[in-house]
């Protein structure tokens, strides 16, 4: 049997999901991108001009969900598929956009540089429980303008992982799907073969920029998978109840939905988000707080009742070191996210509301991430019965450490964590130095980066994807790109 976990029955999903239309269809939404307007308009949606404002019926959001694929797999660099979201299948990105990353000498936050985002993209790539990387920290060494491009740029031409990205411009798009393109080689093996996806933001209460709503069309356009980041915030800009701002998620994630299929019926979609509550002491929005965890799994209910794959940004922390809390905001938000079944978790390495990532962290994470991909396969017979004769064969030997069945079914049955965890008792422990576990993490870091082995792109590819940099970079005023030391 596989653990879940629900906090909605099917009756509140259905309401929830009722009061949401009604919102869309009453109340409507304002999207500012005359493009999607005029889309929606030709598909009988009522328009105000004056007000940007789209008035979307429940037929029109009935047809867009009947068009939106059940699941969708990714692929990496070499065509291997490395996600599947489809079921109750989960997997793990780190968090994204991170304005600061946390210096493991200092113990301070600083604005990270183009050296310390090849660093993670060399580290992610070799960490097992961690299927994709995202585009996970703004490097401060390049104009803004590029910021959204050069990150992919990075990540594909050291990376092998598929990527969740995203921009914010809508003159980055052509350059990013550029790249994609040169590493696929054609259109059609893009679609086939995915290897991005896309995070499109509405802002909250009911709203998408000129920017967001046209990301959402360019995708469309190509079948580039998008994740829908719903943000809102109990108590300041969405009810304060939990059901509250549930229904405000959906009526937003909802409208992004109608856009992207009636643009391409078809294109791949995550039902996700980032909603969290408001903390009124310090007017911040804990992402570790266990309401905002709440929502976060309950919205994935609504999305598997409606036959889409999930995402949510879960399993990181508010704290800004790697402490207890630190691991208990993450561990308790990595646990109940698997056991609801949510397909792709963005949040491994990543501290302070998602704005500071750790290297540190990360390595850390990826062994709550092996843990919780143990856990979902949950607990079932291995030649457990009879049970006679095993208990025989204990009774005689004492012990079953070299049975046949032992060595037959240990790796399968436990997880075995890498040196972060350390599990020694207390003499070894201090006869092995006494290292904390951010000591541990730190020296895993370094290890990694010994350890690796540069892509196996084509170096005609990667020579292409330097190119299109270099020219997207000069277009902007930047030169010359920042130095890449391996």
């Amino acid at each position: 049997m596989k653990p879940q976990i629900k906090f909605l029955t099917d009756a509140l999903i259905q309401q929830i999901i009722s009061e949401a239309k009604k919102i869309l269809s009453t109340l409507g939404v304002e999207i500012h991108n005359e493009e999607a307007l005029s889309l929606l308009a030709d598909h009988g949606v009522a328009i105000d001009s004056a007000k940007s404002k789209a008035f979307i019926n429940e037929t029109v959001v009935d047809k867009a969900l009947a068009s939106v694929p059940k699941s969708f797999k990714l692929f990496d660099t070499s065509e291997k598929q490395t996600n599947d979201f489809s079921g109750n299948n989960i997997h793990f990105t780190p968090g994204s956009s991170a304005l600061n990353m946390l210096d493991h000498h200092s113990k301070k936050m600083r604005r990270p540089l183009t050296q310390d985002y090849i660093e993670y993209v060399k580290i992610t790539d070799q960490l097992k429980n961690i299927a994709s990387q995202s585009t996970a920290m703004i490097p401060s060494d390049v104009v803004d303008k590029v910021s959204d491009s050069y990150r992919l740029f990075l990540s594909l031409l050291y990376g092998s992982k598929p990527v969740v990205t995203g921009t914010f411009t809508i003159e980055s798009f052509e350059v990013m799907r550029n790249m994609l393109l040169a590493v696929r080689g054609s259109e059609s093996n893009l679609k086939e073969k995915p290897l991005s996806v896309f995070s499109c933001c509405p802002t909250s209460p009911l709203k998408w920029s000129d920017v967001t709503s046209q990301s959402v069309l360019d995708c469309a356009k190509y079948f580039i998978p998008v994740e829908f980041i719903a943000m809102p915030l109990s108590g300041f800009v969405a009810p304060v109840t939990l059901v509250g701002t549930l229904i405000q998620h959906t009526a937003e994630t909802l409208s992004g939905i109608v856009i992207s299929q009636l643009a391409n019926p078809g294109t791949p979609v995550l039902y996700g988000g980032s909603p969290a509550i408001f903390d009124i002491r310090y007017e911040t929005t804990p992402m570790g707080a266990i309401e905002t965890i709440m929502i976060d799994c309950s919205y994935n209910e609504i999305g598997k009742y409606l036959g889409i794959p999930t995402q949510a940004y879960i399993s990181l922390t508010d704290s800004k070191q790697l402490d207890v809390q630190a691991g208990f905001e993450s561990g308790m938000g990595a646990v109940l996210a698997s056991a609801s079944g949510i397909n792709n978790m963005s949040g491994p390495g990543m501290i302070d509301f998602e704005s500071c990532i750790s290297l540190e962290k990360l390595v850390i994470d990826n062994e709550i991430c092996g843990m919780m991909l143990r856990m979902v396969k949950g607990i079932e017979p291995k030649e457990d019965f009879p049970s006679l004769p095993r208990f025989e064969e204990l009774l005689k030997d004492e012990q079953l450490l070299i049975s046949k069945h032992t060595r037959k079914y240990l790796k399968e049955e436990i997880y075995f964590p890498g040196p972060v965890i350390n599990r020694a008792n207390n003499a070894r422990w201090i006869e092995e130095g006494s290292s904390t576990m951010e000591e541990r993490a730190h020296s895993e870091v370094n290890k990694l980066l010994s350890s690796y082995n540069p892509s196996s792109l084509q170096e005609e590819i990667k020579k292409e994807l330097i190119n299109i940099m270099e020219v997207e970079a000069k277009h902007h005023g930047q030169i010359k790109l920042p130095e890449r030391i391996g």
